[in-house]
């Protein structure tokens, strides 16, 4: 696997990948606004999926959890630069902004096509990453205030996502895992991303669905892979990386120690 990640700064990176693909579990502790050069990316959200190609812009929000798959294409690497717009320089921003309450957050992924504003800002940044001088912060903090202030001139709705400063409060459980358990995370994680401790977490999954985090998981991911190689006749290729499993053969392991068959045999009944 040939994957290169190259900082100017610790909020800003030019990453670069050259295999057939690379698939993350992502909690986006920072808002991330990314440029693609080349390649291809399919994101998949609680309820929404996007496929990203190389021009593309869009941002994604923090303290949202996606699987992210990345591709190489038409001969050329997956090539991307990313933007962290963390809280701290966030406030900074708006310290001095009066922004409009907002009560009806959208954590929806949001995308700027190759607005040319944008596209200025980041292109703008690649002669940097070939240079061996330390990359400015002062320098860096004028990009991504440059950046904050394009998105907020083509998107007035943006404020709500990036001035919203709170952390994620105590949530539904059964309604947070129904629609987030394909993604392959730490409990630890999922016990933040609904407002509880690890022995929080572990303690009111197991009152509310009568098993453990782990068993109750790995039966959900394979239910929606059956119903996926079933209803739209899929291939289990296609299919085991965006229902949570990391390995082709582990979820075909799995998948007929709990169906008694193996996930192949369904294309052939």
């Amino acid at each position: 696997m040939e994957f290169k990640t190259n900082y100017i700064n610790p909020d800003i990176k030019l990453s670069v990948f050259e295999d057939e693909l690379f698939k993350t579990e992502a909690l986006f502790e920072h808002h991330l606004l990314v440029w693609f050069i080349s390649g291809e990316t399919k994101i998949i959200q609680a309820g929404a999926s996007y496929v990203f190609n190389a021009g593309d812009i869009f941002l994604i929000p923090r303290n949202q959890v996606a699987t992210v798959i990345n591709y190489p294409k038409d001969g050329l690497p997956h090539k991307a630069v990313a933007m962290h717009l963390t809280v701290e320089r966030l406030r900074d921003f708006y310290s001095g902004i009066e922004v409009q309450s907002i009560t009806d957050i959208n954590d929806k992924i949001y995308a700027f096509k190759n607005h040319p504003l944008l596209q200025s800002c980041f292109s703008s940044l690649l002669p940097y990453f070939d240079l061996q001088e330390k990359f400015p912060e002062a320098l860096a903090a004028l990009k991504i205030k440059e950046a904050i202030t394009i998105l907020r001139t083509i998107d007035k709705n943006v404020d709500g996502i990036l001035a919203n400063f709170e952390t994620p409060g105590k949530v539904d459980l059964v309604k947070f895992m129904e629609s987030h358990f394909m993604f392959n995370l730490p409990l630890e994680k999922f016990g933040y991303l609904t407002g509880r401790s690890l022995s929080t977490f572990n303690r009111d999954f197991r009152k509310t669905f009568q098993a453990t985090p782990q068993k109750w998981l790995t039966r959900k991911r394979l239910e929606l892979a059956h119903y996926q190689l079933t209803a739209y006749a899929k291939k289990p290729v296609d299919v085991y990386l965006e229902v949570g499993f990391e390995d082709l053969s582990h979820f075909s392991f799995a998948f007929k120690k709990h169906f008694g068959y193996i996930p192949t045999a369904i294309s052939r009944r």
